[in-house]
């Protein structure tokens, strides 16, 4: 007969993470009665601290939301802002605001594979662990973390909340020189990229088919990153500007952070999902490799994620190359501003995933409202039908340890903001 227990998972403040993260799991004649997957996040707080600021300094505001993804957050609002001022970028802009974001996917993609995510797969409890066994691995990890960093830093002016966006362009164009320093760089790393996603669907990775709604941003001629219309494996096809028509936020009694839902359904958002409604909008060397692989997509296994994120990192590499090709510095690298009132939204692609902004502003420019919609939050309520069909399938009557490594490395598959710091999760066990 299986034994009622009652597990607790909680996870200490975290540097950046900014807030808290607990499991709480009870689970009563072999079946989960309880199942909450507790998030807190105070950066939620930034959408009070924009209120009454000029719209000037609200990209280098938001840049300081996410220590991991900071140029998604200044994209989204910059692209709202502008959206009210009626003004659209240039073809320059428009195209380095998109190298500037490949450095972004590259890094955090590289960060999670290889030091978040590796060490589950290959049996270790830390990267630590693992780089006595696999020192290559993980120093091809940094490598690659690092020239996310530096592309993030020749347009941003550091790699960790950069200050070189603006409305309107950049404050700073790369000299001629840089960006061909860069660009040896980027080809130089291009054979690994492609070796890396053979060696992310080689890993021991679970066959876990399972029912989900994948939505993420589609445009007609690129794989989506600073641009698109909002799709769903459902059907849905809509503007930016009518998010809040189709998805739902709520309060969760047991989390300060709010869950979405999409016609009262978790969905999921992340390279799975970008994958999953993009396969025909990547670069075709990278169709080849995942090809080579022997995994079908678009895939219903989570665990695929791993292999997405290879392969975004492989086409944000060819990406930056055939941006950068020909490089010549404008004559300006933004165009001026005029402020004026009204609403505007702007949608990005996030590496965790559908990030979303509204702001309200007077007609000094002056924030008046605003919403931030991070991917986190979005994908909660997802997490946890994970968690409950996960350990279910496990097997409930498995002991403590199991039950808790397969609920961390379920969580840490997601890529939520809480998974920066590997193996957060502590058990405490009581029984009845």
């Amino acid at each position: 007969m299986t034994q009622s227990r009652e597990i607790s998972l909680s996870v200490p403040v975290l540097a950046r993470v900014e807030g808290e993260g607990a499991l709480d799991l009870e689970v009563h004649g072999g079946h989960i009665e309880t199942l909450r997957l507790r998030i807190f996040e105070p950066p939620r707080l930034f959408e009070k601290f924009l209120e009454g600021r000029e719209y000037q300094e609200v990209p280098d505001m938001v840049a300081r939301i996410c220590g991991i993804c900071p140029v998604a957050y200044q994209m989204s609002a910059v692209q709202a802002i502008e959206g009210i001022f009626g003004l659209a970028p240039d073809p320059w802009v428009r195209a380095m605001r998109r190298v500037f974001y490949c450095g972004e996917w590259i890094q955090s993609h590289s960060l999670h594979i290889h030091l978040l995510a590796a060490p589950d797969f290959l049996g270790y409890g830390s990267v630590a662990e693992m780089a006595r066994a696999h020192p290559d691995t993980v120093r091809r990890g940094l490598a690659l973390q690092a020239l996310g960093n530096e592309i993030i830093r020749l347009f941003g002016g550091r790699s960790v909340h950069p200050v070189g966006a603006r409305v309107g362009g950049f404050h700073r164009a790369p000299s001629r020189a840089e960006v061909a320093a860069l660009q040896e760089q980027v080809g130089a790393a291009l054979p690994g990229a492609e070796a890396l996603v053979a060696w992310t669907a080689s890993l021991n990775l679970p066959n876990d088919a399972q029912d989900f709604v994948s939505v993420a941003l589609r445009h007609p001629d690129e794989y989506p990153m600073n641009e698109g219309r909002i799709v769903s494996s459902g059907g849905l096809d809509i503007p930016i500007s009518d998010y809040e028509a189709h998805f739902v936020e709520h309060q969760e009694p047991h989390s300060t952070a709010l869950y979405a839902s999409l016609e009262g359904r978790p969905y999921l958002v992340g390279p799975l999902a970008r994958l999953n409604l993009n396969l025909d909008r990547l670069h075709t060397p990278v169709r080849e490799a995942l090809g080579r692989t022997g995994i079908a997509f678009p895939s219903r296994n989570m665990f695929h994620s791993i292999v997405a994120r290879a392969a975004e990192i492989h086409h944000a590499l060819l990406e930056v190359t055939r941006l950068l090709e020909d490089y010549s510095a404008p004559e300006a690298p933004f165009a001026p501003a005029t402020p004026r009132s009204g609403t505007g939204h702007g949608c990005t692609e996030a590496p965790r995933g559908l990030l979303w902004h509204r702001y309200d502003l007077d007609a000094a420019g002056q924030v008046r409202h605003a919403r931030i919609v991070p991917p986190t939050s979005q994908n909660q309520a997802r997490i946890e039908a994970d968690l409950r069909r996960s350990l279910e399938t496990l097997g409930l009557e498995r002991d403590d340890e199991a039950l808790r490594q397969q609920a961390e490395m379920v969580i840490r598959n997601y890529d939520p903001c809480i998974s920066c710091a590997t193996h957060f999760l502590t058990v405490r066990v009581g029984r009845r």
